[in-house]
Parts: structure tokens; C-alpha cells; sequence
């Protein structure tokens, strides 16, 4: 320890000179200006005493030099613009070792400041050195953190309209729902009365046990011949000649001119109903494909209606023509052809090739493919438990993200707004 932390004994101390008071700062001597002239030409300038204001004479002094040196005013401004850093663990400097020091020793009251130096007095530190700063975290929203549950009501009306949202569907989604339910009867009859006009089925049919030969001499593989080119007169291009033209082995004409253009009547209604049939076909598919990614079962929904209303008119079509028939097959060319223009006599090429059970054979085929068709479109489209499931589950799950959203989002979108 130096002397100068060492309390002074009143008795060994020799009687103390008149002080000079400057501020909080008592200066040893009389003659304050004549020891400032003495000391200034010495090599090394002893340290000044001290005497912090109330302070005890017998108090220990401190020099002026191991004071914790304050910040300037710069310092002060260089550390205010100072960007705030994250909080790294850094070593010590001398500055820092100095405080530590510093605030190791006693305690004593909160000094005042120095006195100013007198002239031609050297300076007691450095000053400018830039302050250790400590790290700082500044958190940008205090507020961000806090969320509120919103009202009972708000949850109530939210829920409301996440299953009116989910149950609303967009006008054009029921537009193709029903399309697809009007069509699908239609273009289900359209393919099956394609099937009948082939070569396969008409095949199937010649040979087939219990059909009635021809009693005017045409075999089997006449009719096979003579019948798979009236098939092919009705799907491809070419005018009535290509009927008018064919002979028999005997070089008559196959078909009369009545023939001819009932077989040409056939064609104009048969092509119509396969054009609307593709046209209809293609419209469902643009349905089915804006409906899939749109929604949930839309598709299944319009093929179920589609094959209930199949099933209906195929059962009530089925019903009047095993009823009667004749009365069936005559009101169905009345519809689509002229009287006169469909009716032959028994030894007529067409009644030939194509007698009545041959017309009945078809109609039991076309009734039978739209109604297992439909029938298994029906089964496959039922509205199941599991297949309504889905779609509960997700009306309850939004309607619970719904509730769930803070209340602090609400109201930052209305101060936005």
C-alpha cells in the first residue's frame, strides 16, 4: 500500500496549512500559484490530493489519476449512433481491467469533478478511446408475441360462413353437374345403338340359334354379305348409289329405289344421333375435367343423378315395348321418318336381311348394355357414408382454423385497411 491510502495519524500529522477551496477540489499550500510554478519545472509532477465535499480529515486519499476517468461528450454521441451487435463474449481490455480495479477498492461518495489544470500541467490520462458498450437486445414488436382468442361471436359467425362457403358452389359447377346428368342417358343410348350397328353384332346374330332363316332363299353368308353392306353404307360417305348399284347373282337390282331412300333416311338420322352423341360426350369430359380439381365428388354426384334418370327411362321405355311391340316399333319410325317411306312387303330385301326378330334382338340388347351400364354407375356413384366423410371433415376442419386465427391478425388487417 502507498502512503497515500494509509490514514494519517492527527498527532504525527504536522499542523495542516491554510487550503484554498476551488469548487469540491482543497488544494494543499497557501500559495497555490507559487507551488504550481514550482513543480512545473520538475521531472515528474507528484499526484494531487483530493477531498471529496463532506468528507472526514481523516478519510483516506486517493489519487486524482486512478479515478474512473468519465465519457466525453463525443464519446457519448459515438456511442449513441453505435448500431446495437449481438452479444459476443469479448476479452477484456485495459480500459475494462482499469474499472475493475476501480470498483474492487472501497466505495466512497460519488466524487465531483476535478478541478481544471493549471497551466503548463501535464494531462492525468487520455481521453477519446472509445467506451466498451454492452450488447443490447432490442425486440422490434414488444407486442408481437401477445394473441387473443376472439369473442364467442366472432368464432360463431366465422364457422357459419366457412360451411355456408363450403356448401355455396360457383354457378358453373352446377351447370356441368347437370349437364353431365341430362347427357349421360343420352350418350349411353347413342353407344349402345352403335354397338348394333357393326358387322360383329350382326354376326352374332345370323348365327345365333333359333333365328328365322329366309324363306325366299338368301343362306347365311348371303346375308352376312348383303347385310354388312347396308352397315357400311350407314357409317361411311359415299351417296345411294352405293346400295342402288348391288345385283344378286341373277343381275337384278338388290334393293328398289323405296329402299334406296329409306336406307337413306336411316343414314341422316343415324350420323345425327352419332354427332350429337360425340359432341355430348366431349362436353362431359370438359365438365369432368373442370369439376375434378374444383370439387369433391362432383362428378360422382352428376353421374348418380345421370344413372337414376338412365334407369328411369330405360325401365319405362322397356315396359311399353314388351307391352307392344308393334305398337312400339311403329311409333318410333313415326317419329323420325315419313308414312309411306318405311313400310316393305315380306319379299323386299330389307324385310329379308332384316326381319322382326332381328329389330327385337336389338332393341332387348340396346335395353340390356344402358341398363347394366347405368345400373353399375349407379353403384359405383352411391353416396356412401365414407364417401360423404371427406367432406364433413374438411368443412369442420377449416371452420376450426377459422376459429383458431389470432385476434391480433384481425385487427392489424383493419389498422392496415
Amino acid at each position: 500500500m502507498s502512503e497515500n491510502s494509509m490514514p494519517q495519524d492527527a498527532a504525527k500529522t504536522p499542523e495542516r496549512e491554510p487550503v484554498t477551496e476551488v469548487g469540491a477540489v482543497v488544494v494543499p499550500g497557501s500559495d497555490a500559484a507559487s507551488a504550481t510554478a514550482g513543480t512545473a519545472g520538475t521531472a515528474s509532477v507528484p499526484a494531487r490530493k483530493i477531498k471529496l465535499d463532506g468528507a472526514s480529515s481523516t478519510e483516506p486519499m486517493r489519487p486524482a489519476g486512478r479515478l474512473p476517468l468519465l465519457p466525453s461528450d463525443e464519446e457519448l454521441a459515438a456511442a449513441v449512433t453505435t448500431p446495437v451487435v449481438a452479444a459476443t463474449p469479448a476479452a477484456p481490455t485495459a480500459r475494462a481491467k482499469t474499472t475493475a480495479r476501480t470498483t474492487a477498492e472501497p466505495a466512497n461518495p460519488a466524487p465531483t469533478a476535478p478541478t481544471p489544470a493549471a497551466a503548463g500541467t501535464a494531462p492525468t490520462a487520455a481521453i477519446g478511446k472509445t467506451p466498451v458498450t454492452e450488447p443490447v437486445y432490442v425486440e422490434a414488436n414488444p407486442t408481437s408475441m401477445i394473441t387473443m382468442r376472439p369473442p364467442a361471436e366472432d368464432v360463431a359467425k366465422r364457422q357459419a360462413a366457412m360451411a355456408k362457403a363450403a356448401n355455396t358452389k360457383p354457378v358453373l359447377t352446377r351447370v356441368f353437374q347437370v349437364l353431365i346428368a341430362v347427357f349421360y342417358p343420352i350418350v349411353l343410348l347413342v353407344l349402345a345403338i352403335r354397338l348394333v350397328t357393326s358387322s360383329v353384332f350382326l354376326w352374332v346374330e345370323y348365327h345365333r340359334p333359333g333365328f328365322p332363316a329366309d324363306s325366299f332363299g338368301f343362306s347365311t353368308d348371303d346375308r352376312i354379305t348383303y347385310g354388312s353392306y347396308t352397315i357400311d353404307y350407314l357409317l361411311n360417305f359415299a351417296p345411294p348409289r352405293y346400295l342402288g348399284d348391288l345385283v344378286d347373282k341373277l343381275g337384278n337390282p338388290l334393293f328398289l329405289a323405296r329402299e334406296v331412300g329409306h336406307m337413306a333416311d336411316v343414314k341422316s338420322v343415324i350420323v345425327l344421333a352419332f354427332l350429337a352423341g360425340l359432341v355430348l360426350a366431349i362436353v362431359m369430359l370438359i365438365g369432368m375435367i373442370y369439376l375434378a380439381p374444383r370439387t369433391r365428388g362432383g362428378i360422382r354426384r352428376g353421374l348418380f343423378a345421370g344413372s337414376i334418370a338412365t334407369l328411369a327411362l330405360i325401365i319405362a321405355l322397356g315396359v311399353f315395348a314388351v307391352t307392344g311391340w308393334e305398337k312400339f316399333f311403329t311409333e318410333f319410325h313415326k317419329i323420325f321418318f315419313a308414312d309411306g317411306t318405311w313400310t316393305f312387303y315380306t319379299d323386299d330385301t330389307l324385310i329379308r336381311l332384316f326381319p322382326s326378330q332381328f329389330w327385337m334382338d336389338a332393341g332387348i340388347f340396346i335395353g340390356a348394355f344402358v341398363l347394366i351400364v347405368s345400373s353399375l354407375t349407379l353403384a359405383f356413384t352411391w353416396p356412401t357414408k365414407d364417401r360423404r366423410r371427406p367432406k364433413a371433415a374438411e368443412v369442420a376442419a377449416s371452420a376450426s382454423a377459422s376459429a383458431a386465427e389470432p385476434a391480433s391478425a384481425k385487427r392489424s388487417g383493419r389498422r392496415a385497411a
